[in-house]
C-alpha cells in the first residue's frame, strides 16, 4: 500500500505565508512526479504545481499563484513541499498532495503499472 500524508495547512492573514509538506511511504518502487492540487466546495480539483523528481523540473499551471509559490521536493524522502507566500483569500480550499508513481510489487519489484495516489487533504484558510 502507498501512503501520502500531508501537513502544514491552517489560518493565515492575507499576506502571509503557509508552508505544505507531504511525504509519500509504502510499497513505492519508483516516484515519476509529485503535485499539489487545490479545491474549494462545489468546484473541480485543479493542480497548482508540480515537480518531476528526476530533474527537480517544475510546472504551475494554476497562472494565480506563479510567482507566490514554490513548490520543491526532497527525493531522497520522497517529500513534496509548498511554499506559499502573499497569500490571497482566494487562495483558501482544501490543499491535496499527488504522486504519480509505481508502486513495488510484494517481492520488491516494479509492479509493472504506474497511477496517481493521493494524500487526504489539508485545509488552508486566508483571511482577509
Amino acid at each position: 500500500q502507498v501512503q501520502l500524508v500531508e501537513s502544514g495547512g491552517g489560518l493565515a492573514q492575507a499576506g502571509g505565508s503557509l508552508r505544505l509538506s507531504c511525504v509519500a511511504s509504502g510499497s513505492i518502487f519508483e516516484i515519476n512526479s509529485m503535485a499539489w492540487h487545490r479545491q474549494t466546495s462545489g468546484k473541480q480539483r485543479d493542480m497548482v504545481a508540480e515537480i518531476y523528481l528526476s530533474n527537480n523540473h517544475t510546472n504551475y499551471p494554476e497562472d494565480s499563484v506563479k510567482g507566490r509559490f514554490t513548490i520543491s521536493a526532497d527525493s531522497a524522502k520522497n517529500a513534496v513541499y509548498l511554499q506559499m507566500r502573499s497569500l490571497k483569500p482566494e487562495d483558501t480550499a482544501v490543499y491535496y498532495c499527488s504522486a504519480f508513481l509505481t508502486p513495488r510489487s510484494a517481492l520488491g519489484y516494479n509492479a509493472g503499472y504506474s497511477g496517481r495516489y493521493w494524500g487526504q487533504g489539508t485545509q488552508v484558510t486566508v483571511s482577509s
